[in-house]
């Protein structure tokens, strides 16, 4: 365990945060020169979607899969379910962060009236929740790469990691709806 970052995870997390939220705001805001990446086909940009609903739905799985195992005491089962989480959630990040880089938001094509009261509203509740889980995701994996795990019951990781899970778990699932409003619904 690295002591020296154990006493800088609340730090760890901000500076972690903040260069997420900054590299998400950085895509969808243009400010990520399209340049600076690999130019890809119109198929693969259009495939990334659909592969991150896939990756979203499967982050949900381990997700849950981990909150199940650690409620039966089954420490090696969660951590290896919440890091493959964690993985899930890098994945995605990744490629949502290359296809809006490159190809801008997708526009809401169905009726202004569900864009207006339902869409919009909801999208914003997704959106503030993910960034609202990201600090709590890095510092509750903070916790546990800087203490043994017979250490942490005795730290902030059980309570804010059924924080954190609460909020990924709902994230990951309002962006599998906003998904299908964007391209199964319309």
């Amino acid at each position: 365990m690295d002591l020296q970052a154990r006493y800088r995870v609340p730090a760890l997390t901000g500076l972690l945060t903040v260069v997420s939220l900054a590299l998400v705001f950085g895509a969808v805001l243009g400010a990520i020169p399209r340049s600076a990446l690999p130019a890809a086909p119109a198929s693969v940009l259009g495939a990334i979607p659909h592969a991150n609903a896939v990756v979203s739905a499967l982050a949900i799985g381990t997700i849950v899969g981990g909150i199940r195992a650690i409620r039966r005491g089954d420490v090696a089962r969660h951590r290896t379910l919440m890091l493959s989480s964690f993985g899930l959630f890098a994945l995605f990040l990744v490629l949502y962060l290359y296809r809006i880089t490159l190809a801008g938001p997708t526009d809401f094509t169905g009726p202004s009236v569900v864009e207006t009261y339902f869409y919009l509203p909801f999208l914003a509740v997704h959106i503030l929740l993910a960034i609202i889980a990201i600090p709590a995701v890095y510092y509750v994996l903070l916790l546990a790469y800087t203490y043994p795990a017979s250490e942490l019951s005795s730290t902030n990781h059980p309570r804010a990691g059924k924080l954190a899970a609460s909020l990924w778990l709902i994230s990951f699932s309002m962006g599998i709806v906003v998904y299908a409003m964007l391209y199964l619904v319309w």
